[in-house]
C-alpha cells in the first residue's frame, strides 16, 4: 500500500483577538440584546422569512459576534446545532444569545422553539457555555425573552 494515501493532515486552532473587542457592547439586560439583535435582522425581510442568528459573548457579556447562521420560509427556519457550536467553539465564547423572528407578529414561542432551545442549551452544557437568553422577535418593535419568562 502507498505510504502517501495513510498521510493525515494536521488540525491547528488559532485565534487572533481583535481589539476593538473591549469597546463592543455589554449585555446587561433583555432590552439591550434585543436592540443589538434587532440591527442585524434584515428589515426587508423581518416580516417574510424567518431567520434565526447568534450572538457569542465573552466572560464579560461583551459581544465577540454575530452568527446569522440560518433563514428560512414564513413559518419555520431550519437550525443546525453542530454550526452554532463550531462557531461558538471557534470563537472562544462563554456565553450565547439564540434569536429568531416569528414574521406573524405572534410572539409565543411555539413547541418547536422550545426544543431548539432545549437542544442548545444541553449542547453548550458540555463545553461550559451558557445559553443566556432566546429572544423571539416580531416585526412591530416587540419581543419574548426566554430568560425573562422564566424558560431559561
Amino acid at each position: 500500500m502507498d505510504k502517501t494515501t495513510q498521510t493525515v493532515q494536521e488540525i491547528r486552532l488559532q485565534y487572533t483577538p481583535d481589539e476593538k473587542r473591549i469597546t463592543s457592547p455589554s449585555i446587561t439586560d433583555t432590552a439591550t440584546a434585543y436592540r443589538i439583535l434587532k440591527e442585524h435582522f434584515d428589515q426587508d425581510y423581518i416580516s417574510i422569512r424567518e431567520e434565526f442568528m447568534v450572538l457569542y459573548l465573552d466572560n464579560a457579556n461583551r459581544v465577540l459576534g454575530v452568527f446569522k447562521g440560518f433563514k428560512g420560509g414564513i413559518t419555520a427556519t431550519v437550525v443546525d446545532v453542530r454550526l452554532i457550536m463550531a462557531v461558538a467553539l471557534k470563537g472562544l465564547c462563554s456565553g450565547m444569545i439564540i434569536a429568531h423572528n416569528h414574521p406573524s407578529g405572534t410572539l409565543s414561542p411555539s413547541t418547536a422553539d422550545k426544543t431548539t432551545t432545549n437542544q442548545i442549551s444541553k449542547a453548550a452544557e458540555l463545553f461550559n457555555i451558557k445559553l443566556l437568553d432566546h429572544i423571539i422577535l416580531s416585526p412591530f418593535d416587540s419581543y419574548y425573552s426566554f430568560a425573562d419568562e422564566g424558560i431559561l
